[in-house]
């Protein structure tokens, strides 16, 4: 039993040229936290995740001091927050460094791929080791579901 069999084969993806906005999209109306960016020949790239977006609708004031006192920072709006975002989404994802991710390969063993989701709290993207295509992403809901339907 492998990685092959909990991964989402045509997971959605990004390209490096996508921009900000259209990330933004795909991350919101499917819930995802992070998604692969793969070149124009499959090739994986690294993760664009939320918390990237989240980065750029704070106060860089509040990044710079990194959250430690926040009595100086004004009150924010949604509309401020959303000014802020309009900023950045016509620029390419690129702009936002990719996350390095952790990732396994499609003949990973199953538990020693669910202990590497379990560490790291996030999608797992599965990379052919010899090609380096993206195969795959391996989330929760795709092991959960797996999980569920399996026999006993």
């Amino acid at each position: 039993m492998t990685a092959r069999l909990v991964m989402d084969p045509e997971p959605p993806v990004l390209r490096p040229t996508d921009l900000i906005r259209t990330a933004a999209d795909v991350i919101m109306s499917g819930r995802n936290r992070r998604l692969p960016v793969v070149g124009p020949d499959g090739r994986y790239k690294g993760m664009f995740g939320d918390n990237c977006l989240l980065g750029m609708v704070l106060p860089k004031a509040l990044l710079m001091q990194q959250g430690e006192n926040l009595a100086h920072i004004p009150r924010q709006t949604l509309s401020d927050l959303l000014r802020r975002f309009q900023q950045f989404e016509d620029q390419p994802i690129t702009v936002c460094t990719m996350e390095v991710a952790v990732i396994v390969h499609p003949d990973t063993p199953l538990i020693q791929t669910l202990f590497t989701l379990y560490k790291c709290r996030a999608n797992l993207p599965e990379v052919d080791p010899d090609s380096g295509r993206l195969e795959g992403l391996i989330s929760y809901w795709d092991v959960g579901a797996a999980i569920l339907a399996a026999e006993v």
